[in-house]
Formats: structure tokens, C-alpha cells, sequence
């Protein structure tokens, strides 16, 4: 029992699968640190798959297809800020609103561009890191993971950095806490909540790119498979901390990669059990860590810098 839960197959393909959900989860903490929920996140996961496997697709380089991503969720993060910041509109309503026109526009771009083939075109998926090819030694499987598995863990550290050592990183925590004292302090909220939901939007749609780039080599919708909904609950998980959060992926990715590895070699147990394991877990663990837990004080609610207090 122990050769599988302990497997460096079982391992690696953990911290694979939990890359696009850990650099989807450290955007939407940007965001909702600032005040603002973003419930859209996996309709814009579904953009930056389908806008990232298309220009990977058509240029050859995996790299253009996440930048294209990232840009594309960065609008649509900017539309939303416009809706839910300037206008203060509802942001559960307009953040599900949004949710469900992004994943009709995914299916449609990819109509659009590809149309209906038996053999759906494929792109090259990131492999091992930097000692591929190389001399294996005990352990040696943790520096041959793809390079994004190193970037995520890269950017829970700036995240980090950002938020807690940065005088821009306070003032961010501070819109989210109690905007009007941050303004009161010479804060422009609305410009630290604009640029929370376009650096945030951003990250996501990269998480969203990854999907096809690092799971499957091609893009079928759906794919995204409630990733955005558990990269939301890794946030709650995590308690609005980047370290934390990166701890509930990193559980969230070895439960799946731990259900994969029992799909090949348990029988006993139906597939569609093990397929459900990894996101039961993840609604567990978050509602038990909920308990306690402090989102910011200002979540959810509109800042009107006119209005009575």
C-alpha cells in the first residue's frame, strides 16, 4: 500500500495535474484580497485553454499560446472590474453571468478556427525539466518535472513577497480590509482593484493555457472540469494566504494523481468513484477549513468612495 501512496509516479503526477489549479488559485487570491470575488474564474480558465492551445497550435510555441491567454482573461478581467468596480454591479451575479458567456465563447472560438474534425488537431505538451536524458539518483525525478511546475511554486513565493513586504502589496490588503481608510491614506482603490483583477485575470487565464500544454496536448470542451471551482475553494483552504493555498493544491493535485494511479491497479472499486475522490475531497477539506477562517472584510461589497458610512 505504501509503494503507491509513496510512488514518485504517483508524486510527480501530482504536482503536474496541480499546477494549472495552483496558478489559477494564486490569481484569484490576488483578487479577493483587493475586495473583489471573482466567481467567473472558470469560464476564464476555459478562454486561456482554448486561446492558448490555438496559438500553440498555429505557431508551434507553447509560450505565445500563454501569453495570448493571458492577455485575452486579462480583458475579460477588465470588463469585469468595469462591471462589478465602476458600476458596482453585483459581483456573484455578473461574475456567473460572465462564467456561463465564457464558456459558450470557448466552445465557439474553437468551432470557429478548427471546425469539426475525426482526428482533433494536437500540440506538444511540456515534458522534463532540466536533467532529462540525464543520470538518475534518489530523488533525482523532483528536477525533471516541466518547467511550469517550478514556475508556480515561483510565483506562490512573489505572490507572498508581494503581499506582505511590498508597500503596494499593503495597500492592495488594505482595499480589501477597509477601502475607505486606504483612500483616506492617499489609496487610489479603484486603481489598486483594477490592477488586482488584471495581474489576478492574468494568472488565471495561464493556468487555463496549461491545461492542454501540460494534461492532454488538445483541447475538447469542458476540459477545464470544475478546476476554477476548487482553484475558488484553495483559496478559501488556504485562508487567504499564498503558502497556504499552495498546501491545498499540492493535497488537491496528489488525490488525483493518487485516483489515477488506483484506476490501473484497484478493480474492487468502481471508476467513477475514484473519478469523483479528488473534488469530494476538496469540498471536505475546504468547508472544514472554513471554520475560523477571516476573508477580508470588505469581500463582495461595492466601495462607493460618496456614500455614508
Amino acid at each position: 500500500m505504501w509503494e503507491i501512496l509513496l510512488d514518485k509516479h504517483v508524486l510527480s503526477l501530482a504536482l503536474i495535474v496541480s499546477t494549472p489549479c495552483l496558478l489559477a488559485a494564486q490569481g484569484e487570491l490576488l483578487i479577493e484580497r483587493s475586495g473583489v470575488l471573482n466567481v467567473a474564474i472558470e469560464g476564464m480558465m476555459a478562454l486561456g485553454a482554448v486561446v492558448g492551445f490555438l496559438l500553440a497550435y498555429y505557431t508551434g510555441v507553447n509560450i505565445i499560446g500563454i501569453l495570448a491567454a493571458m492577455v485575452a482573461t486579462g480583458v475579460v478581467g477588465v470588463i469585469l472590474g468595469y462591471a462589478v468596480i465602476s458600476l458596482r454591479a453585483s459581483q456573484l451575479t455578473t461574475g456567473l453571468s460572465l462564467y456561463v458567456f465564457l464558456l459558450g465563447l470557448s466552445s465557439l472560438l474553437y468551432r470557429l478556427v478548427v471546425g469539426l474534425r475525426f482526428v482533433p488537431p494536437k500540440i506538444a505538451t511540456y515534458t522534463g525539466g532540466w536533467t532529462e536524458g540525464g543520470a538518475a539518483f534518489p530523488g533525482s525525478w523532483i528536477f525533471n518535472l516541466p518547467r511550469p511546475v517550478y514556475a508556480a511554486f515561483l510565483i506562490t513565493v512573489l505572490v507572498h513577497l508581494f503581499l506582505f513586504y511590498t508597500p503596494m502589496g499593503l495597500r492592495l490588503r488594505a482595499c480589501g480590509e477597509n477601502p475607505r481608510a486606504a483612500e483616506g491614506q492617499g489609496v487610489n482603490v479603484f486603481v489598486m482593484r483594477y490592477l488586482s483583477l488584471l495581474a489576478g485575470s492574468m494568472l488565471i487565464g495561464a493556468g487555463g493555457a496549461l491545461l492542454p500544454m501540460m494534461l492532454t496536448g488538445t483541447y475538447t470542451d469542458m476540459m477545464v472540469g470544475g478546476r476554477g471551482w476548487i482553484a475558488l475553494m484553495l483559496v478559501i483552504f488556504g485562508r487567504w494566504l499564498p503558502f497556504r493555498t499552495l498546501l491545498g493544491g499540492l493535497l488537491f493535485g496528489y488525490v488525483e494523481g493518487l485516483q489515477y494511479s488506483l484506476l490501473l491497479s484497484v478493480k474492487t472499486i468502481p471508476s467513477q468513484f475514484l473519478l469523483m475522490v479528488p473534488y469530494l475531497f476538496v469540498v471536505i477539506v475546504a468547508i472544514l477549513a472554513y471554520r475560523g477562517a477571516q476573508a477580508p472584510q470588505s469581500l463582495m461589497k461595492p466601495y462607493d468612495r460618496e456614500a455614508r458610512t
